[in-house]
């Protein structure tokens, strides 16, 4: 495996393939470093329950806890 960085002077990149490579699937990747540092790793993106606090609205949670209740009640009384 190869792996380098390099500053372009040109629109123009030449590259220049070991003779183990020809023949086989090669996959070459282009992008600007800064940009793939300023996305973040799955680990910082993952969301904590926390992140969802006051995404409902009162009127939404409080019809979900209404359904809730109503829903334990007739478990209870075996319906």
């Amino acid at each position: 495996m190869i792996r380098t960085t390099l500053t372009p002077a040109t629109t123009r990149v030449f590259l220049t393939i070991p003779n183990n490579y020809i023949g086989k699937k090669v996959e070459v990747l282009l992008y600007i470093l800064e940009e793939v540092e300023a996305v973040p790793s799955g680990a910082t993106t993952k969301k904590k329950p926390s992140d969802y606090a006051e995404s409902l609205s009162p009127e939404a949670a409080n019809k979900i806890i209404s359904h809730i209740e109503k829903s334990r009640n007739e478990w209870e009384r075996g319906i």
